[in-house]
C-alpha cells in the first residue's frame, strides 16, 4: 500500500506546484518592448509594400502579430512627435509646439524640453512596479536652470534606466557631413566676424601710418566687439560634436564626443542586457534606435549589400537589430507575456540626398510629402506593428485610423493602471488589436505643424471614407518639386505656407496619395464635411490652453492660464554654457566609454 500512496502524494504535489506556476504566469503583468526607428518611411518596409529592400525580421513581426495600415504620428518631426508619443497628448499641450523656424530642440545646452510636470507612460508604469528603461534617442531636453538639474532627463520622466543619446544623431557628429544646426546663421555670424576683423585691421593700419586720427577707445571697442562676435559663432557651433554628440548612462556623461561607428552595436547590446536583467519582473523597454537618421552608418557587415546604396544598407542593418531583439525575447521564454511594438517617429526625409551616396532619406510609398511637411500623409503615416503570441491573432491587419498617442492609454490599460489622468488624446488600442472592436475611437484627428492646426481627419460613423481637410499647406521649393529643397525642411509659418479658403479636402479611402481635391461637384457631402470638421476643431480647441489655441504666434509668450510654458522659443532653444552636460571640467569636456563593461 505504501508505494501507491507515495506515488499519489508525489503526483498531488507536482500538480499543485504546476498550478502555482501557471497561476504566477497568468497573474504576472505583461512586459513591453517598444521599438521606435528615426525618420523611417512607411514605404521602406517589406510588409508595407517594399519589394527591393530586405526586411525579413520586421515582416516576421507583422506576420506573427497585428499590422496597422493607418498609424499616424502626432507631428511630422521628432521632438513634438516623441513628446506626444510619450504623453498620449498633442505636443502643444506640453508646450512642445513651435511658432517659428525652429521646430525641434537644437542644443543640449538649451533649457527647453519635456516639462517636469508632464506625465509619460514610463512614469505611470514605474508607479505600477515596472522596471523601466530607455535605450537610444531621447531629444526631449536635459537641464532647466543649471548643469546637472536634469529636469527634462529620462530619469525624471519615469525611466529608471537610461543609456543613449540625450540629443539625437545628426550630421555634425561625423566630420565632413556638414551641419544640421542653423547653417545660415553660422554663415552670417562667420561673415560678420570676418567683416569686423578686417575693419579692425584696417583701422589699426590707418592709425599706425598716421593717415587719420583714430581714438584708442574706438579700437578697443571694435576689438571687443570682434571677440564677442567670434565667441557667439565659434563656441556654440564649432564645438557642436562635443556639445551635442554625447552618450549618457543615467545622468552621467560617459562619452563626449561619441564614437558613431560603434553606436548601433552598443545600443543593441544595452537593450538586450536590460531585458536579461529584468527577466523575472515586469518591464518596459523603449528601444529608440539611432537608425535611419543621418549621418548614415557604415557597418562593413552591411555595406554594399542592398539595392539602395547606403540608405538601404542601413535599413537592412536596422532590420537585423529588430530581429536580434525578437530573438532575445523569444530565447528567454518571454514571448507569450511580452507585447512587442514597432514604429517610426514620423515619415522619411525626402530632401536629404548626397551626390556621392545618393538618397539619404526614406521612401513614403504612395503618400504625399514627408518629414516636416505638416499634415501631408507621407510625413505622419508610419509603420505600426504589434506582436503578442497567444493574445493577438497572427496576421491580423487593422485599416482604421490609429495614433502613436494610443500607446499611452494602451500601456496603462494592460498594466492595470486605473488612477485618474489628465486630458488624453489617445485611446486604448486593445479592442482593435484583439478584434473586439471594428471601429477606431478616433472619429477626428488633428494634425499640427508647430502650434498651428494644419489639417483635420474625419472618419464618419458608418462609412469607410476618411476625409482630410487641409487649412494650409507648405510651399514646396523650387516650384513643382515634391518637397522644400531650398530650405531642406518645410516650415509652418508666414511666406512658407499657403492658406486655403475653402480648405483643401481629400478622401483618403479613395485617394490615399491626396492628389485629387474634392469639390461640391464631386463630393455630395462636401458642405457637411466642412461643417463637421469646423465643429470638431471648436470642441478640440476648447480643451487646449489659451495660448496654444490661438493662431497668434506672439500672444501670451510666457506661461498660459493652465501653466503650460512654451519650450520651443529662441530663449529656451539657444545654447547656454552653464546648461551644457559635460564630462570633465567645462569647457574641457571629453571622455570615452569603457566598453569592457558592455
Amino acid at each position: 500500500m505504501r508505494p501507491p500512496l507515495l506515488a499519489h502524494l508525489l503526483l498531488f504535489l507536482l500538480l499543485g506546484a504546476g498550478s502555482d506556476v501557471a497561476g504566477d504566469e497568468v497573474g504576472r503583468k505583461p512586459n513591453f518592448v517598444l521599438m521606435m526607428v528615426d525618420d523611417l518611411g512607411i514605404g521602406d518596409v517589406g510588409c508595407y509594400g517594399n519589394d527591393t529592400i530586405r526586411t525579413p525580421n520586421i515582416d516576421r513581426l507583422a506576420s506573427e502579430g497585428v499590422k496597422l495600415t493607418q498609424h499616424i504620428a502626432a507631428a511630422p518631426l521628432c521632438t513634438p512627435s516623441r513628446a506626444a508619443f510619450m504623453t498620449g497628448r498633442y505636443a502643444l499641450r506640453s508646450g512642445m509646439g513651435s511658432t517659428g523656424r525652429v521646430q525641434v530642440l537644437l542644443f543640449l545646452g538649451g533649457s527647453g524640453g519635456l516639462p517636469p510636470s508632464e506625465t509619460t507612460f514610463a512614469k505611470r508604469l514605474q508607479q505600477q512596479g515596472y522596471a523601466t528603461g530607455l535605450v537610444g534617442k531621447w531629444h526631449l531636453g536635459v537641464n532647466c536652470e543649471h548643469r546637472g538639474d536634469h529636469c527634462h532627463h529620462p530619469n525624471q520622466h519615469g525611466f529608471s534606466y537610461f543609456y543613449g543619446l540625450p540629443f539625437t544623431l545628426f550630421n555634425d557628429c561625423v566630420p565632413g557631413h556638414g551641419s544640421d544646426v542653423l547653417a545660415d546663421v553660422q554663415h552670417s555670424l562667420r561673415n560678420l566676424t570676418m567683416f569686423l576683423g578686417i575693419g579692425l585691421f584696417t583701422l589699426v593700419c590707418i592709425r599706425v601710418c598716421g593717415l587719420l586720427e583714430i581714438g584708442l577707445r574706438l579700437l578697443v571697442a571694435l576689438f571687443s566687439l570682434t571677440i564677442l562676435a567670434t565667441a557667439l559663432w565659434y563656441m556654440p557651433f564649432k564645438f557642436l560634436p562635443t556639445w551635442n554628440c554625447i552618450i549618457m548612462r543615467n545622468q552621467d556623461v560617459i562619452e563626449q564626443p561619441m564614437m558613431v561607428e560603434t553606436l548601433p552595436q552598443r545600443l543593441l547590446g544595452e537593450a538586450q542586457n536590460f531585458i536579461k536583467r529584468n527577466v523575472d519582473r515586469p518591464f518596459l523597454l523603449l528601444f529608440s534606435l539611432a537608425h535611419i537618421h543621418t549621418p548614415l552608418f557604415k557597418n562593413p557587415a552591411f555595406a554594399g549589400k542592398s539595392q539602395h546604396g547606403r540608405y538601404g544598407d542601413n535599413l537592412e542593418e536596422m532590420d537585423w537589430m529588430i530581429g536580434k531583439m525578437m530573438e532575445t525575447v523569444d530565447s528567454l521564454g518571454l514571448a507569450n507575456n511580452t507585447l512587442m511594438y514597432f514604429t517610426s517617429d514620423h515619415g522619411g526625409h525626402l530632401e536629404d540626398a548626397d551626390p556621392l551616396i545618393g538618397q539619404k532619406g526614406g521612401w513614403n510609398s504612395i503618400y504625399k510629402g514627408g518629414k516636416a511637411m505638416g499634415g501631408w500623409e507621407g510625413g505622419i503615416r508610419v509603420p505600426g506593428i504589434f506582436r503578442w503570441p497567444g493574445r493577438l491573432a497572427a496576421g491580423r491587419v487593422v485599416d482604421e485610423p490609429t495614433s502613436l498617442m494610443d500607446l499611452y492609454p494602451t500601456l496603462k490599460y494592460l498594466a492595470e493602471d486605473t488612477q485618474p489622468d489628465r486630458q488624453l488624446d489617445g485611446y486604448n488600442l486593445m479592442p482593435l488589436l484583439e478584434g473586439k472592436a471594428e471601429r477606431s475611437e478616433h472619429e477626428f484627428m488633428f494634425h499640427y505643424c508647430g502650434i498651428y492646426l494644419n489639417a483635420v481627419r474625419w472618419h464618419p460613423p458608418g462609412s469607410n471614407s476618411v476625409f482630410k481637410v487641409h487649412f494650409f499647406t507648405p510651399n514646396f521649393s523650387p516650384p513643382g518639386a515634391g518637397g522644400c529643397y531650398d530650405t531642406k525642411v518645410c516650415l509652418c509659418h508666414g511666406k512658407y505656407v499657403t492658406h486655403h479658403s475653402p480648405p483643401l479636402l481629400y478622401d483618403l479611402f479613395h485617394d490615399p496619395s491626396e492628389s485629387r481635391p474634392l469639390s461640391p461637384d464631386t463630393e455630395p457631402r462636401y458642405a457637411e464635411i466642412l461643417e463637421q470638421t469646423a465643429k470638431a476643431v471648436d470642441r478640440h480647441q476648447k480643451t487646449l490652453p489659451k495660448q496654444q489655441a490661438s493662431d497668434d504666434a506672439h500672444s501670451q509668450a510666457g506661461a498660459d492660464a493652465h501653466g503650460v510654458q512654451s519650450q520651443m522659443t529662441w530663449d529656451k532653444i539657444l545654447w547656454r554654457p552653464w546648461l551644457q552636460p559635460c564630462c570633465g571640467t567645462f569647457p574641457f569636456c571629453g571622455c570615452k566609454e569603457d566598453q569592457t563593461r558592455i
